[in-house]
């Protein structure tokens, strides 16, 4: 809990006034990691990453991102993601539907590449399946595709049941910073 509290601190910090909830309750989940630019596509605007544990991602850097010229592989960087359901989660609604809205911060031209995209969907979708024990709910949404969101404590989650229309504010946010080369011994 301590751990999610602390995260609800970073989100409030991360995430800017409007796209914080209104009126909801949030469940934040932190993960920070360093990792190592193993490729970058400058046509297609993509940075394929290596985690600590051996495992790839990537990442879409958006056309606004003035620094790509910057990265190379080999490079390391220090990623905050925070996921977040803003838990004003209420029955209700009509076709699964989605809209979106991203707020985008970026390190200034010349500097040091970094900086943190917030992400934030309103979803109606239906309730596919209800995780009570971990806390999830199962949301099938737009173009059938289901997400598993984190719902927070508070939230009477036995008031929901698999096949009940809701609505629910998702929230995601990604902050990328430069990591300092390390010193060598």
């Amino acid at each position: 809990m301590k751990r999610i509290a602390m995260a609800a601190a970073f989100a409030a910090f991360i995430l800017p006034a409007s796209a914080q909830p209104r009126g909801g309750v949030v469940a934040v989940q932190e993960t920070e990691a360093t990792v190592t630019v193993i490729k970058v596509d400058r046509q297609t605007r993509v940075v394929t990453f290596r985690s600590p544990s051996g495992g790839e991602a990537k990442l879409q850097v958006p056309p606004e991102a003035q620094n790509l010229d910057r990265v190379s592989p080999g490079q390391q960087y220090r990623i905050r993601y925070v996921e977040a359901v803003a838990v004003s989660v209420r029955k209700g609604g009509g076709k699964p539907s989605a809209t979106t809205d991203e707020q985008v911060a970026l390190a200034p031209k010349g500097s040091k590449p970094g900086g943190r995209i917030v992400r934030t969907q309103q979803v109606a979708g239906v309730v596919d399946a209800i995780d009570y024990t971990n806390r999830y709910l199962a949301v099938r949404g737009p173009k059938g595709r289901v997400a598993a969101l984190k719902v927070a404590d508070d939230v009477p989650l036995g008031e929901f049941s698999a096949g009940d229309r809701i609505w629910v504010t998702y929230t995601e946010a990604l902050a990328i910073e430069m990591a300092e080369k390390p010193t060598k011994k």
